[in-house]
């Protein structure tokens, strides 16, 4: 998601629901200690010693990832996308390519209408998933999370229409095409049968045990079910039954009032909901957007929508049983018992890390029955703990059921419908750990573990609610860490769980000492900071990528721009892959059938007025793009 983004729109309620993770006191940690601490993951808490303990037992003995095969790359202030030796990168596609036969071409000028931007890839490119379909072809969804209104239109957002209004509402959402290899590689088919936008008004349904509440009426929809649109898209999931999962993440930026008499209620300020309307203005223009007009519509977002990326006629779902809040991806998974469980991030400094455990189980033989996995399920939130002095230990996954653990019309829930639509104060009032941030989060082929990264947070041990400790051990965070976790038995439906820290990020070359300086896999050559997005691929390679600082000075000098590391869970090690271009993100990350091609989003290369012109050179107008790498000798990527 977009380093600019507001997280720290709204606080978590009094201290006095805090978890008992405020107990635990600030201490001081020097990086020896740290590593000290992380020694003793080896005895019995994972399968084989830590990634980090074997980090350093590599470095001693001299041994180097098998996993891993390329030569790592130095920083880059490129206005470039930089991968390895012996790889190449091309573009699939950027921000206002048509994605339809006929469809209008780019304008650069900003001036093109609605009706164009309703039939070209959306802005800011993020989180995606590739369907194969044969070998030469597949389907591809992709999220575009936000618009750039400086890039957007010609008057740079300042005088904003109604046509600008839905221009903007077309540049969001998803955009799903098919793609087809060629000799030169694979390219987009504007004429694939398949091609469909799905924007911010795009009819959905809402579905599970919130659809039809109350609180998820309006005006239009009585029946509080039928909903429009999905904006906001940062990360997302995929299901084995075929299905796209996209996730909405700051919904609260959309919506305003000039009603000067409209009191946004406690509820809607957990999530940001503020009465000015001045980044995206679209309350000004369509009142769908005007919280006194409709004061239940900002409800109706905030959720993983399930989509189908095979039948374009398909309506969109809206999954009310995985909770509402800022998701970042949705990370699923078939357990041994055949449940299927969903982790899920709220990416928010002080919010928390959520699991869903789907009522039914999955039948492989039966695609068709696995449609309704996500309507019915139980939803829960993480609570770490950690003995005074460690940087590892065991959690507890507290259940969010009506009736449970405090969830009782006492304190303010009537039944499971407001807990699922009121999902951050459902965790409060369970007493969840707040986190820094968490983010995507990524299952190991193997099942046994799995991740989540946690970006930064500058309130960490700042405000009461927000303490220093467990994986989230430092004050300030600027630089982000990866928590990862393994399920008791390696059951992920289970209701406990152990953890350690797979890498805490830091600069070694400022810090010479203490946890900023990184734990012992992070040095001068692969540094990097506000890990972001993460994926594993087949081999068990995980993908690290960045949102963060790249000024390249201070705190942050020589990490060079945002970046994707690639690292091995065996031995610790990380070696930086690619460099992103000047001010971008790089987020979002699909692989061919065959692992012979890695597709990267480049999302906001040039924001704020930085100095890009990717992909175009020149002077041309920056535009978040899909980049494709390969290899020069047609090898699997990273090997």
């Amino acid at each position: 998601m977009s380093y600019k983004n507001s997280h720290d729109a709204c606080s978590n309620l009094t201290a006095e629901q805090d978890s008992d993770f405020t107990q635990m006191i600030e201490r001081g940690v020097s990086r020896r200690g740290f590593m000290a601490g992380m020694g003793a993951l080896g005895i019995g808490a994972f399968i084989g010693l830590s990634p980090i303990s074997q980090s350093v037992q590599a470095a001693t003995k001299g041994v180097s990832s098998k996993l891993m095969g390329f030569r790592p790359i130095p920083a880059s202030t490129a206005d470039a996308v930089v991968v390895p030796e012996g790889y190449k990168v091309s573009n699939l596609i950027s921000w206002g390519d048509p994605i339809f036969k006929g469809a209008p071409e780019f304008d650069p000028s900003g001036k093109a209408p609605a009706s164009a931007q309703a039939q070209q890839f959306g802005d800011n490119t993020d989180g995606m998933s590739l369907f194969p379909i044969s070998e030469d072809r597949a389907v591809m969804a992709i999220n575009n999370e936000y618009t750039n209104n400086d890039l957007l239109f010609d008057h740079k957002g300042e005088n904003m229409t109604a046509d600008d209004v839905l221009k903007a509402q077309n540049a969001h959402g998803v955009s799903v095409f098919e793609i087809q290899k060629t000799a030169k590689g694979w390219a987009v088919d504007r004429a694939g049968k398949l091609n469909r936008r799905i924007t911010a008004n795009t009819p959905m349904q809402l579905t599970g045990p919130a659809a039809g509440h109350d609180l998820l009426k309006t005006a239009a929809d009585a029946s509080g079910t039928e909903v429009l649109g999905t904006f906001n898209n940062c990360a997302n999931g995929e299901t084995p039954w075929g299905t796209y999962l996209t996730c909405e993440e700051n919904f609260h930026n959309y919506f305003g009032t000039a009603d000067e008499s409209y009191a946004v209620p406690a509820e809607q300020k957990r999530y940001g909901i503020k009465p000015e309307d001045k980044r995206y203005q679209w309350s000004k223009f369509d009142e769908r957007f005007d919280l006194a007009k409709n004061p239940n519509e900002p409800n109706r977002h905030g959720w993983v929508v399930e989509i189908d990326p095979m039948d374009p006629e398909s309506k969109p779902l809206k999954r009310t049983a995985l909770g509402r809040f800022k998701h970042e991806n949705a990370a699923l998974m078939i357990d041994n018992s055949g449940h299927a469980v969903v982790y899920l991030g709220d990416d928010e400094r002080g919010e928390h890390f959520y699991k869903f455990v789907s009522k039914g189980k999955y039948d492989a033989s039966n695609k068709a029955a696995n449609r309704n996995l996500l309507e019915e399920g139980t939803l829960y939130v993480a609570k770490f703990e950690a003995a005074d002095g460690e940087l590892k230990g065991k959690g507890q996954w507290l259940e969010l059921t009506f009736g449970k653990n405090g969830l009782t019309a006492e304190n303010g829930f009537n039944n499971q419908a407001e807990i699922l639509i009121h999902t951050r104060l459902a965790a409060t009032q369970v007493g969840a750990t707040t986190m820094d941030r968490p983010e995507w989060v990524a299952v190991h082929p193997n099942k046994m573990s799995a991740c989540c990264t946690l970006t930064n947070n500058k309130h960490r041990g700042k405000k009461d609610n927000q303490p220093v400790g467990g994986p989230n051990p430092r004050t300030g965070n600027k630089y982000g860490q990866i928590v990862r976790w393994t399920p008791v038995n390696g059951d992920h439906t289970a209701a406990e769980f152990e953890w350690d820290l797979y890498v805490v990020a830091g600069n070694p070359s400022v810090h010479k000492d203490g946890l900023n300086a990184g734990s012992n896999n992070i040095t001068a050559e692969n540094m990097f900071n506000s890990p972001d997005g993460l994926g594993f691929d087949k081999a068990g390679r995980l993908w690290i990528m960045t949102d963060g600082k790249y000024s390249n000075k201070d705190e942050f000098a020589g990490m060079g721009n945002n970046q994707m590391l690639c690292g091995d869970p065996e031995t610790g090690e990380i070696h930086r892959f690619l460099a992103g271009p000047i001010a971008a993100e790089v987020t979002g990350l699909a692989f061919s059938p065959d692992y012979k091609t890695m597709f990267v989003g480049i999302q906001h290369p040039g924001e704020k007025g930085k100095p890009s012109h990717f992909p175009g050179g020149g002077d041309s107008k920056p535009r978040s793009t899909v980049v494709m790498v390969t290899r020069e000798d047609g090898g699997v990527i990273g090997a």
